[in-house]
């Protein structure tokens, strides 16, 4: 694995990324080559083609297509992590690909878990498509500890895409950020049917859709290509440290 510092242009909030790896078939764990020093860019506006990009595995020479990097800034926005294309990947004396220094510990500490037991390792679910997004959303409900969790053949025009005991969540998989308008519809559809709400977003959060969310303590989680949503506010911090 390596890393990069990233400051994201939005907040001008400092990280380090750290790469993830992806099982290659002949078994070795290749990673995307992260591109140091070139600035990262907030995604407001997803295409599926670009949102990819190809990996070397260094073991076998495989190439293969992974998720293009990004990360989660706390404000909302999520980011672009650029990457080297494969044919300017440098070479040791040896014939392989430079290593990378050696990786930073990513300064996000997150709170401390108080549920009654530890749960295990999240397992995502790669996103390819839109319908991957709710699927994705809904393992990581059921890893939380929600129970019976529904995801209905066809989108209701109350645009609710899961339903669990007690819970109600919608999944932005658009490209553009949600809007304040949709954490809204969101709360009062929870309302009316006296249940919490969850939201779930590819793109990130408009401002005032966060500040809102946040008077009415619903967690906002935003998920990348990997499948993995992270917490974006105050809620949905203390969801994932409690469970449901």
């Amino acid at each position: 694995m390596e890393s990069v510092p990233v400051r994201c242009p939005a907040c001008r909030r400092d990280h380090v990324y750290v790469t993830a790896a992806y099982p290659c078939p002949c078994g070795a764990p290749p990673a995307p080559p992260l591109l140091r020093g070139a600035p990262v860019t907030a995604i407001t506006h997803r295409t599926w083609n670009d949102d990819w990009v190809t990996v070397r595995c260094r073991t076998c020479g495989r190439h293969d297509q992974w998720p293009q990097p990004e990360l989660c800034c706390p404000c909302g926005a999520v980011l672009r992590i650029p990457v080297r294309p494969v044919a300017s990947l440098g070479r040791t004396p040896d014939g392989g690909p430079h290593r990378a220094d050696r990786p930073v510990r990513p300064s996000h500490i997150p709170l401390p878990r108080t549920a009654a037991a530890p749960r295990p390792a999240f397992r995502p679910l790669t996103i390819r498509t839109a319908r991957d997004a709710v699927g994705a959303a809904a393992l990581y409900l059921k890893w939380l500890g929600y129970r019976d969790v529904v995801q209905p053949a066809e989108r209701p025009s109350s645009r609710i895409d899961l339903r669990a005991a007690g819970l109600i969540a919608q999944v932005d998989s658009t490209t553009r950020t949600t809007a304040l308008r949709d954490v809204e519809c969101l709360w009062l559809n929870a309302l009316s049917t006296s249940v919490s709400a969850v939201f779930f977003s590819l793109a990130g959060y408009a401002p005032d859709a966060r500040e809102r969310a946040d008077g009415l303590t619903i967690p906002l989680f935003v998920m990348d290509l990997t499948g993995t949503p992270q917490p974006v506010n105050s809620p949905a911090d203390e969801l994932v440290s409690t469970g449901a």
